[in-house]
């Protein structure tokens, strides 16, 4: 732990690195709010915080620039949660209340969301669909022939698959069929639909079996969950070194990766894993800030954004959590 002062000072540092990518110098963390002492003082202070693996000194005349312990201790002691900016905060909002669409959409424009607040790459992780249930069944008539069956999963997946009509079935039907499908297949797991028993009106139970012979047509995806990354441009603008960025580019194209790092971190019981914490070596100089989107406390997926290790924390961590509430809250409303 770090009394007031070192911590004061830690923190101009490190705010100061964020905003300017350049060492810090005592005589800008003379002026910072919270430190009230002499520049000789500072200049002591900040030779412990470097003696502690705190700071580091890239040139004997530079100033001080934060280590990943630095960058850990300003995270785990952030003075109060940040809230997004009103404009950020209304992008939000405005986004979520017009979004809608089938769940892939959904998510690859939620990923560009987040990387546009945060000026970062954005990190998407999908919902498995291996345990999926059936919230709701309908079928919709498009011609005197076809139908629509318009499947709402409980992970948000919205399915659509056309069927053709039997002849002579009118709306009366479609709706007799949807109703005996929605009493029948409501929190059946979609991997497995079960058997439906017949109504006894033969155009409807010949309806009901070409839906069932649609539905089961479609197997359920039961591989890696996709990922979606948004700004991955804006890694490449990050770094100075080539190799760095291709490094973490060639990350970002491997899924599995992705999923397991993602995961790991939050079985960690963390929301930033900075530099090796993440435990991938072409990591190294990022920092990544996680959190799940869940439907009734059951985490679906997860969002993040992936940046240099200098990232603004504050705002990262404000937008990932806005936009993980708000997506968790939309999925529900299904």
């Amino acid at each position: 732990m770090l009394d007031d002062r070192k911590a004061a000072i830690l923190r101009a540092v490190v705010e100061e690195y964020i905003e300017t990518a350049q060492p810090v110098g005592s005589g800008h963390v003379a002026s910072a709010p919270g430190v009230d002492v002499s520049s000789a003082t500072i200049r002591n202070e900040m030779a412990q915080l470097e003696a502690d693996g705190y700071l580091l000194q890239p040139h004997t005349s530079a100033g001080r620039v934060p280590t990943e312990k630095g960058y850990r201790f300003f995270v785990d002691h952030l003075r109060s949660p940040v809230r997004l900016p009103g404009a950020s905060a209304e992008q939000v909002k405005a986004f979520f209340q017009r979004a809608h669409g089938e769940m892939e959409q959904m998510l690859v424009a939620t990923g560009r969301l987040l990387s546009n607040l945060t000026d970062l790459a954005s990190v998407v992780v999908s919902p498995s669909s291996v345990e999926a249930t059936i919230r709701s069944v309908q079928l919709v008539g498009l011609t005197g022939s076809a139908a629509l069956v318009v499947l709402v999963l409980s992970d948000g997946t919205i399915e659509k698959h056309a069927v053709e009509l039997p002849g002579g079935v009118g709306d009366e039907r479609l709706g007799a069929a949807t109703a005996h499908l929605a009493s029948q297949l409501q929190h059946a797991p979609r991997s497995l639909i079960p058997a439906v028993p017949a109504t006894g009106d033969e155009a409807t139970d010949q309806l009901v079996d070409r839906t069932l012979e649609a539905l089961s047509g479609q197997e359920r995806r039961t591989e890696i969950d996709h990922v979606y990354v948004g700004g991955a441009a804006r890694v490449a603008q990050a770094f100075d070194a080539i190799e760095t960025v291709r490094s973490v580019l060639g990350i970002l194209e491997q899924q599995y990766v992705v999923v397991t790092l993602l995961r790991d971190v939050l079985d960690r019981g963390l929301h930033v894993a900075i530099g090796s914490e993440t435990g991938v070596a072409p990591l190294a100089e990022c920092a990544l800030v996680v959190a799940p989107y869940e439907i009734e406390g059951e985490r679906l997926g997860t969002i993040g954004v992936l940046g240099p290790t200098r990232m603004n924390y504050p705002q990262a961590l404000a937008a990932v959590a806005v936009v993980s509430d708000r997506l968790s809250d939309r999925l529900a409303e299904g």
